[in-house]
């Protein structure tokens, strides 16, 4: 099932990932053609038990196991651990999400796995990493977030009754597994095509993951002591960037960041004079009086269907987009155009939307990259410990 075209053909990796972060990481590498042999209790991944389900089968599966083996191990069973330390033995990569310690105390540790396989690339995904004082405590995505700094920022300016809210997806479990994908390929890189030697121990936290993105933040706070508070829609750097209302009741992001772009957008709302004001003739500018500027476009954006709005927008090379719901993207006739959105046979569930996988490379189409769908727990026990280890069914 390996496609040569895509760059990962060859690499063999193991998964012993469960509920997001891990499966995230190896349906990217699956993506880009990794042979991903996901290790799952005989119950299956708890995330199977998670979200929609059709004629039994978890929905959220059809993505999250696709392009991916399925083999069934009891971890804590002597014969499944030497199945796996056997499959471990044979693989390039492991990623895994146990709690740290997890794999140690049932005898599967890197110490163990490694003497199995020396050069084995070892990715180990946890909430606060594998050392510091707060290794043993339990997380989850939330908790990412939430420590990460990214559930401080999400508020509205202002608005204490309620929580600041969830960005709406696993962020910080996306985030780690996409940081555990490009660390996995680049310790590769390093073993076999760079610096040569053993496979290297990966450790990759959801806390620090959702750490790295808060960009200026950091060298702000420890020069000055400044703390960036939440600031609803807008972006507090630049300005006019914010989200406006509309006449049926939807929204319409518009970004007028550049000064060549705010002239074509006041030109576009009708109110010229604000773009020959002096006081908004830079970012610094505009940035002291965006409660004027932000007044003066959702003053216009009321008048109109969000629609509407942004086709005049974009019609003066003003970037503007309505907030999409699930439907606007199923729909939307440039993600159906390239394929971001697709429609896939899944032998488990039938005819199934899936997105495409985030990157592309050419001479391969979006839907060759999806080269089957997430299999039933174990459906591939026979094929892998057959070709693998040799096993005989």
């Amino acid at each position: 099932m390996a496609d040569p075209r895509l760059p990962l053909a060859g690499l063999k990796v193991l998964e012993l990932g469960h509920y997001i972060a891990g499966p995230f990481a190896t349906r990217l590498l699956a993506d880009m053609g990794a042979e991903v042999v996901k290790v799952e209790p005989p119950e299956g991944d708890p995330i199977r038990h998670w979200g929609s389900r059709q004629d039994g089968h978890p929905v959220w599966f059809s993505i999250h196991g696709r392009n991916k083996l399925s083999v069934t191990l009891d971890l804590k069973n002597p014969r499944d651990q030497a199945r796996l330390k056997a499959l471990a033995a044979r693989a390039d990569a492991l990623v895994e999400n146990f709690r740290p310690g997890y794999l140690e105390r049932i005898g599967l540790g890197p110490a163990v796995l490694h003497a199995a396989n020396p050069r084995l690339v070892i990715a180990r995904i946890s909430g606060y990493g594998q050392d510091g004082p707060y290794r043993d405590k339990p997380a989850f995505g939330a908790i990412g977030e939430a420590m990460g700094g990214l559930r401080h920022l999400t508020a509205n300016p202002g608005q204490t009754e309620l929580p600041p809210p969830r960005c709406g997806i696993s962020i910080s479990d996306d985030l780690a597994g996409m940081y555990a994908a490009m660390s996995v390929v680049s310790a590769c890189w390093g073993r076999d095509a760079g610096q040569g030697g053993p496979g290297r121990i990966i450790d990759i936290s959801l806390v620090d993951s959702v750490v790295s993105l808060t960009e200026g933040m950091l060298p702000e706070y420890g020069l000055t002591g400044k703390i960036r508070q939440p600031a609803g829609a807008a972006i507090p750097t630049t300005a006019p960037t914010n989200t406006y209302p509309c006449a049926d009741g939807k929204w319409l992001c518009v970004a007028g960041n550049s000064d060549l772009i705010f002239r074509r957008l006041m030109a576009a709302i009708g109110r010229p004079e604000l773009a020959a004001d002096p006081r908004m003739a830079d970012n610094g500018g505009r940035c002291a009086n965006v409660e004027e500027l932000d007044s003066a476009i959702a003053g216009w954006t009321r008048t109109l269907p969000a629609k509407e709005a942004q086709d005049i927008l974009e019609a003066a090379e003003v970037p503007a987009s309505r907030l999409y719901d699930i439907r606007d993207i199923a729909e939307d006739p440039h993600f159906r155009a390239r394929d971001t959105v697709m429609q896939v046979e899944d032998p488990l569930i039938g005819p199934i939307l899936h997105p495409a996988a985030p990157f592309r490379f050419d001479g391969v189409a979006p839907r060759d990259m999806v080269r089957w769908t997430g299999p039933a727990a174990g459906a591939h026990n026979d094929r892998v410990f057959k070709d693998w280890l040799g096993e005989q069914a």
